[in-house]
């Protein structure tokens, strides 16, 4: 039986962990906003704008008109410019610098962000010792993902290539969404009482089957983006007027299933319906299963932002030769999968397979 004075310092523990909680749930917006900011990167093709990485002295962009023309010059030394953009000016080369350096400021206001009140968390005497390797991972995680960032974009600083790799930005990409997913884990953790969660086998294991499923489709979405394979087939329903579209096997072996923009693009049409239908299969299971109060009011919300994102998705493809309008529906398009992916990943948070104590 638990006491009085258990149970009020239990509620008092939880209380003091909600500054911490609060603190992640910030980072994980922020954490959102930098994988915006990097899809947006990608779709106006500045990645390669800033030619050096200099974490410190690079946070602030060219402040006259001789540091500008250093910058462009280094620029003009690589094979995107070469061979892609050699008609640019001066005040082209400023637009796109202008959104890789906001994305490696953000970055950079990340770390801050969670530098400063970790120290403060770390006076205040906040942190369990249970939380201590969570948050050593943490910063592990947000290191690491710098260093793949700049990987990635030493792939395209060459005479060879016009962009980054491909799958070097795939990597990049996942890498950020698993940090995501580690810090709303790590926040649901202090903040959802164990009396919310659920024990339902059956929801548990479809949604980890969607979660992985879903996972390989996010990696396609990036290939997607690094291959430009949206614009090769701008229709819908079928690819280029076939349902088994030409070129589908340019490659062979496994290179095509990686470096095949239209297979790549019948790829990740393909998992998307199935992630429909998986996450219907998960409603229909759901919608006939008692729970606690948090699992009645969210278990429709997979479906509604997957229905959300599968239109988005038709809208990119068809809009995709227009660059301005691919620009803003892809970027809706990869905030879809972000929430899909953080409403999915909740409901394997929530419905447990057995029991659990917190």
């Amino acid at each position: 039986m638990v006491t009085f004075a258990a149970a009020m310092e239990k509620i008092l523990v939880h209380r003091s962990d909600r500054p911490v909680a609060i603190w992640l749930l910030v980072g994980v917006g922020m954490i959102v906003v930098q994988v915006l900011l990097g899809g947006i990167t990608r779709l106006t093709g500045s990645g390669l704008s800033i030619t050096e990485w200099k974490p410190i002295l690079g946070t602030l962009p060219p402040l006259n008109q001789h540091a500008w023309e250093l910058a462009f010059e280094k620029y003009k030394q690589i094979g995107q410019f070469k061979f892609l953009n050699n008609d640019f000016t001066l005040n082209d080369f400023k637009s796109i610098y202008f959104w890789e350096w906001l994305h490696r400021l953000w970055a950079r206001l990340l770390g801050v962000a969670f530098a400063i009140p970790f120290v403060v968390f770390i006076v205040q005497k906040r942190f369990r010792k249970e939380m201590i390797r969570p948050m050593l991972v943490l910063f592990l995680l947000g290191g690491l993902q710098g260093a793949i960032g700049w990987i990635m974009v030493k792939s395209g600083l060459n005479d060879e290539n016009l962009y980054v790799d491909h799958i070097r930005l795939a990597i990049h990409f996942i890498a950020a969404l698993g940090l995501l997913v580690y810090t709303v884990w790590f926040a649901w953790q202090l903040l959802v009482p164990a009396h919310q969660l659920v024990v339902h086998k059956t929801l548990h294991t479809i949604s980890l089957v969607i979660v992985c499923t879903l996972v390989v489709q996010l990696v396609y979405g990036a290939f997607m983006a690094g291959l430009k394979a949206g614009p090769a087939a701008p229709t819908w329903p079928m690819i280029n007027g076939a349902w088994w579209p030409q070129q589908i096997h340019r490659f062979a072996g496994a290179q095509n299933l990686t470096d095949n923009p239209i297979m790549v693009h019948f790829i990740h049409r393909g998992l998307a319906y199935l992630i429909f239908v998986l996450v219907s299969i998960w409603t229909w299971k759901a919608s006939q299963a008692k729970g606690s109060p948090l699992f009645q009011k969210t278990k429709f919300l997979p479906l509604t932002i997957c229905l959300i994102q599968v239109l988005l998705g038709i809208f990119t493809v068809i809009h995709s030769p227009q660059r301005d309008q691919l620009l803003w529906y892809g970027a809706a398009h990869q905030f879809g999968a972000l929430l899909l992916l953080l409403t999915i990943v909740w409901t394997l948070y929530l419905i447990r397979a057995v029991s659990v104590k917190m």
